[in-house]
């Protein structure tokens, strides 16, 4: 009888450990969700916020059509992104396009005046420190995700009831080079 009893009393803890674990897992798993979509979200403002930067920039440098195709196109990849890699590797694209789309506007003094551009790039501005806070948020999330269901017992729960591994949302490789500074 005290046999059966003790069998008994080990499988319920079992049981409770493999629901805490199992439990823990779903929360981490819809953490790294919530942070993907705290991106997406500012990812799609600044998409919609790149129309009215181009059209503004069109309005004083009209004869820059390869700039503008190239911001144009790279917003399209962005919306065709399917994963986390592609979106990431998209979103770079758009944003070495922006940095050209804003070099060219160095050119046009009177657009650089301009109080509706000034604001567009402040909005622009203000939304990549948001971005920047989500990707954080996500890839803090993503992190401890991956931890939970790598370590011993969790990895276990985890390949039975297919917790994959999550992506990094990545930085360009640009951002990643040292910046040269030169005093001549």
């Amino acid at each position: 009888m005290m046999y059966f009893l003790g069998l008994i009393i080990v499988t319920a803890l079992l049981a409770f450990i493999f629901v805490g674990i199992y439990n823990r897992m779903i929360r981490m798993r819809n953490l790294v969700d919530e942070g993907w979509s705290g991106i997406d979200v500012q990812l799609k403002r600044r998409s919609n916020l790149v129309i009215n930067i181009v059209e503004t920039v069109k309005g004083y440098a009209s004869h820059e059509k390869e700039v503008f195709s190239r911001v144009t196109e790279a917003r399209s990849r962005v919306a065709q992104a399917g994963t986390v890699e592609e979106r990431a590797s998209a979103e770079n694209v758009l944003t070495g396009a922006l940095k050209t789309l804003f070099a060219v506007a160095e050119n046009y003094p009177e657009l650089k005046a301009n109080q509706n551009f000034l604001q567009l790039q402040q909005t622009l501005s203000d939304l990549e420190n948001e971005i920047q806070m989500a990707r954080r948020y996500y890839n803090g999330s993503v992190r401890d995700y991956n931890n939970t269901i790598q370590v011993f017992p969790n990895s276990i729960i985890a390949s039975m009831f297919n917790f994959d591994r999550r992506e990094y949302f990545e930085a360009e490789e640009e951002a990643r080079e040292v910046p040269r500074v030169s005093f001549q």
